[in-house]
């Protein structure tokens, strides 16, 4: 069964007091493009990820989304040299002046110097292996969808499929009932060359053969959608050939309705990975 191009995919990741989120989302697009959000300090990252994208995924614009939504607090770091000194000088000026000392410790941490904040930075190396494991199952979760998607645009086409077979049935028996006509109204030579240039079995045969084609890649689990898109351009040929070839309102309607399923199967190609 074909697969579609639009899923999407979630993950909650937790390593130690690191939590976050991976998300995957993949919509429509003519090659295998993916792109990254990622924390900073990720990029390293970003040829992993595209691997296990390409297993999972042959086409479409895939966007992946790491989010880090909780980590260790900010480290604070206490200048313990900075506060003996401070101290010290206090105490000389206190002695010296003969005034009182009474420094806090909230005095001591505003002064410059004293304290000072790190920032606790998640290290891709270390979170790889959860990581890893939650881009493998939210790909997963946006397979499946691709899949339900493939089901539904194998339905709609086959669905066009069966339509294009009524026109050209339709077809077939209003060019038989012309030529029956017409044999009695002309000459030998003049039916024999009317037979020849309304001749369109040969694009009736191609036309139901690519349509024989395109239910057999829609049973194919593998990309099919840029076969799908050569075989509605073919179609779309031959339709026009067969428009050109037989000048009759009848057969005009249909080549019309038929060139409307055509285009609508293309348009669906597009979907299809």
């Amino acid at each position: 069964m074909i697969t579609g191009m639009t899923g999407f995919g979630a993950c909650e990741i937790t390593f130690g007091k690191v939590k976050g989120v991976v998300e995957i989302k993949t919509v429509n697009h003519r090659y295998l493009d993916v792109a990254f959000y990622l924390p900073v300090g990720f990029s390293s990252l970003e040829d992993k990820i595209q691997k296990i994208m390409a297993s999972k995924i042959k086409r479409g614009r895939i966007t992946v989304s790491v989010k880090i939504t909780d980590r260790p607090q900010t480290n604070i770091i206490l200048n313990q040299e900075a506060v003996k000194r401070y101290l010290d000088f206090a105490k000389a000026l206190g002695q010296k002046h003969r005034i009182k000392n009474d420094v806090t410790v909230a005095d001591i941490m505003r002064m410059p110097g004293v304290v000072s904040t790190q920032e606790v930075f998640v290290q891709a190396g270390e979170l790889w292996p959860v990581l890893e494991k939650a881009l493998q199952k939210a790909a997963a979760g946006v397979v499946v969808m691709r899949k339900r998607e493939g089901k539904a645009l194998s339905a709609d086409i086959n669905g066009q499929l069966k339509l294009m077979l009524m026109q050209i049935n339709l077809i077939k028996g209003r060019t038989s009932a012309l030529l029956k006509e017409s044999k009695g109204k002309m000459t030998s030579d003049e039916f024999s060359s009317y037979q020849k240039s309304n001749d369109i079995h040969e694009e009736i045969a191609r036309l139901t053969h690519y349509i024989d084609e395109a239910r057999m890649l829609l049973k194919q689990a593998e990309g099919n959608g840029k076969k799908l898109d050569f075989i509605a351009q073919e179609m779309q040929r031959e339709t026009n050939t067969i428009g050109s070839k037989v000048q009759d309102k009848i057969v005009a309607a249909a080549v019309i309705a038929l060139k409307s399923k055509v285009e609508k199967i293309r348009e669906q190609s597009n979907n299809v990975e």
